[in-house]
């Protein structure tokens, strides 16, 4: 049996107040509510209050230690005195705002004649903190973290930590946090300046009788979907401004990253035939190799499989129903709620007796509209390490490597009524074995992501052949000129930080710099 064709072209703040300061939404502060006699994190403690009073809780990481091991004796009180003896700490400041309670150290008003003496306030701000699941604590990666009104906004990144940079214009606007399956919260931008917030977010139910009435035959959401390409994504060329990154792991230290701004020529999704072309516009590199490492593999990723995880343009085997569909088991079970959309989703995987490295994961579909809002894919882990020979392309001669995981994430996202793909992601696991030592057998993570951040659909023509970018090439080797006017006050990037750590910063000097 043949290789399937895609996998070939895949190279608050509870802000709790003492006695003395009077705080706002005093009756949900007073309201009595019981504690229960239990042992836990004072994250699952406040999640109990939030169960009983319907309010979610916001905080400063600072200020409280979100895992602390404390024990609470039952009790009725109010909520006040329970988050007090949760916290163990009545020098909070509290504050309710709409269905928040935000919780931070209590701070002493500065005196009028001290304030003529501060700094002139910067005309930015910062705002940073991380998303976590209300019910289990565990971080949520890749939720959409968006100033509601504009353009502006990133994605968390894999411990749900995210980061956004905002001219002072913005501090009236709301600041929305959203990720399939969870009720979408917002908050105002003002209220989480300066602070490393936890932000929760609830799960969201949809009813039995909802999903009886909702659910259809998964193959016919599919061919659905298919059938509505047309209308739903973009029938016409378009231009795509995207922020690129792109590094390698050995041992959890990185060993390069490198960052660009691409100009993404995208064809009409109904043009099979036509490829996507790439302009670069700027490039930033960071090596942390020693001189003396050399080539130990050459790998199936970067820019050209990034671009063709378009999957629906570049159309993937589990997506062909007419000639690939036997070799997959479909089945469509749950709705789901992403950016307050409800998505059925499918779930497919390759059937048994099918022995090869075949996509299993999950797809999200717009019930209303059949567009495809986001997709989960990953190697099947069964036929795993029978997949290397489809990443690796070259290895050295006292290396071996054998793939672990390889898992895709992509989401698409309206603007002016049409789809348009928003982030796609590739993470790429190996065990690495050098012959003669066998106590030594790191992992290789190598990874590239891309998103989204101007759209602009006027005039747009392919590139000349001189401006563009061949999509096999390995962008770490690529020469290029440096643009430090461009990159500014982020030139040199910790190598630890995320995509969702810049990216609103790139996002802005796009804007400025109208590439």
């Amino acid at each position: 049996m043949k290789s399937p064709r895609f996998l070939l072209f895949l190279l608050g703040m509870l802000l709790l107040t003492s006695n003395s300061v009077r705080a706002e939404g005093g009756d949900v502060l007073e309201r009595m509510v019981q504690l229960p006699r239990m042992r836990g994190t004072i994250y699952a403690l406040l999640g109990k209050l939030s169960e009983q009073s319907s309010y979610l809780f916001i905080y400063d990481s600072k200020v409280i230690n979100n895992d602390s091991i404390v024990k609470v004796r039952k009790q009725s009180c109010t909520m006040r005195q329970a988050i007090y003896e949760i916290t163990g700490n009545q020098n909070l400041e509290l504050k309710v705002l709409g269905n928040h309670i935000l919780i931070a150290q209590m701070t002493e008003a500065t005196p009028a004649r001290d304030r003529i003496r501060e700094s002139p306030r910067s005309t930015y701000s910062t705002v940073t903190g991380k998303l976590l699941d209300k019910e289990t604590g565990e971080p949520i990666a890749n939720a959409s973290v968006l100033v509601e009104g504009t353009s502006l906004g990133n994605i968390t990144n894999q411990n749900g930590e995210f980061r956004l940079h905002l001219p002072d214009s913005l501090q009236k606007n709301l600041l929305s946090f959203s990720h399939l399956g969870y009720v979408k919260q917002s908050v105002g931008v003002s209220v989480l300046e300066g602070l490393n917030s936890i932000v929760s977010l609830e799960p969201k139910v949809i009813s039995l009788q909802e999903v009886l009435i909702r659910l259809v035959e998964p193959k016919k959401l599919l061919r659905e979907m298919m059938e509505r390409r047309s209308k739903n994504y973009a029938a016409d060329p378009v231009y795509l401004t995207t922020f690129y990154r792109e590094g390698v792991q050995l041992k959890n230290k990185f060993q390069s990253l490198t960052e660009a701004v691409f100009k993404v020529y995208k064809p009409s999704v109904l043009d099979a035939d036509a490829d996507d072309q790439v302009k670069l516009l700027k490039m930033s590199r960071i090596d942390n190799r020693e001189k003396t490492d050399s080539l130990i593999t050459k790998i199936r990723s970067g820019v050209e499989a990034c671009l063709q995880l378009d999957i629906v343009k570049n159309i993937p085997d589990f997506l062909l129903l007419e000639s690939r569909g036997e070799f997959y088991t479909y089945i469509s079970r749950d709705l789901m709620s992403i950016d307050n959309r409800t998505a059925n989703v499918v779930y497919f995987e390759q059937k048994k007796g099918v022995n090869e490295p075949l996509f299993c994961g999950e797809l999200y579909i717009d019930s209303e509209n059949s567009a495809l809002l986001q997709a989960r894919i990953e190697i099947n882990p069964t036929y795993i390490k029978e997949a290397t020979r489809l990443f690796v392309v070259r290895q050295a001669q006292k290396i071996r490597l054998t793939t672990q995981k390889i898992v895709y994430t992509i989401s698409y996202k309206p603007w002016n009524g049409t789809y348009y793909v928003h982030h796609i992601r590739g993470d790429l696991y190996f065990k690495m074995k050098r012959k003669r030592i066998s106590f030594s057998n790191p992992t290789v993570h190598t990874w590239f992501e891309m998103v989204t951040c101007h759209i602009d659909n006027k005039d747009v023509t392919r590139f000349p052949r001189s401006e563009r970018l061949p999509l096999h090439t390995v962008l770490a080797d690529t020469n290029f000129k440096y643009d430090e006017s461009f990159w500014g006050d982020f030139n040199v990037i910790p190598l630890e930080e995320e995509l969702s750590q810049i990216i609103e910063k790139v996002a802005l000097k796009i804007e400025k710099t109208d590439l």
